[in-house]
């Protein structure tokens, strides 16, 4: 049994990973900025009389991330594992996102992160003992066009992780990262909107490949049961690629020159649709030719 503290957990990946560390046997501080947003998982947590707690934590507030630290503390004497989850998302082209959004990302997306292992890594390091893991996204290896803000918050979050992990292994201080693939979860629908007139027609080529990854129907608990494999011991990898894509798409831009993955931009419509059916096994061409640009709300 370990105590965990979860960010994130209104909805998603979060929601659905302090439901499985908690049914296996953990206690769960469920975090996220304004609890009183989502009743369910207090409901969850009371009809099933599961370890769950409900904390406010905003990620991009030191104060906000320290009280809920500290309460933790005062509670169980300890924090075994942080699992650092919350996460926004943006698409758009470089030119046409505003700084706003650009810094938004990487403001939760990685200063959150490393703002809440701060709080929690003294006490870790000086009992030499704890898990720190974070959710990144195979964007923060996979850099895409229309996706740069997200996939380089992503990346660092990646770069972080590494450092880390070298820094904390003397202490026993375990570092690791799990990297979803497309899971259906509320971040598409709560993305910034796109521009009414397109000055990059190749968006409807991301937002197709997105809608239609979204028709596999990958549920959150997929991350949550990799995420529970690490916290149990079951598996030791640093990196840990999670749904059915997850791997698939690392491979695939593995397997292309930094040259060709750049250059492949520039292949027609109908080329890249019979790419995505044929080897991604994504049936984008509907969304391709709907006048439509794709919507997930």
């Amino acid at each position: 049994m370990a105590v965990i503290l979860i960010t994130g957990c209104s909805t998603g990946i979060g929601f659905a990973t302090a439901e499985t560390l908690a049914r296996n046997g953990n206690i769960v501080y469920a975090t996220m900025r304004t609890p009183a947003n989502c009743p369910q998982i207090q409901e969850l947590a009371d009809g099933e009389k599961l370890p769950i707690r409900i904390l406010p934590l905003d990620v991009l507030d030191d104060e906000s991330v320290q009280t809920a630290v500290n309460k933790v503390i005062s509670d169980e004497g300890v924090i075994d594992v942080l699992i650092n989850n919350a996460g926004v998302g943006s698409f758009g082209s470089v030119e046409e996102l505003s700084m706003e959004i650009i810094r938004k990302d990487m403001e939760t997306n990685y200063f959150g992160t490393v703002r809440c292992i701060k709080a929690v890594l003294r006490k870790m390091r000086e009992r030499r003992s704890g898990t720190i893991i974070n959710v990144t996204s195979v964007a923060g290896k996979v850099y895409s066009n229309f996706h740069g803000a997200y996939c380089a918050s992503k990346a660092a979050v990646e770069a972080f992780s590494e450092s880390l992990a070298q820094e904390t292994k003397p202490f026993n201080v375990k570092v690791a990262v799990v990297e979803p693939g497309v899971i259906e979860t509320p971040i598409f629908r709560k993305a910034n909107a796109y521009p009414e007139k397109m000055l990059y027609p190749n968006l409807k080529r991301f937002m197709s490949l997105f809608a239609a990854s979204l028709e596999n129907h990958v549920p959150p608990s997929v991350v949550a049961d990799v995420i529970n494999d690490i916290v149990a011991g079951k598996t030791k990898s640093f990196r840990n690629p999670a749904g059915p894509d997850a791997s698939p798409l690392l491979s695939w831009r593995g397997s292309a020159s930094d040259e060709d993955w750049i250059s492949s931009v520039d292949i027609t419509d109908e080329t890249w649709i019979s790419f995505m059916e044929q080897n991604m096994g994504l049936q984008v061409r509907k969304y391709m030719e709907d006048s439509q640009m794709p919507q997930f709300n």
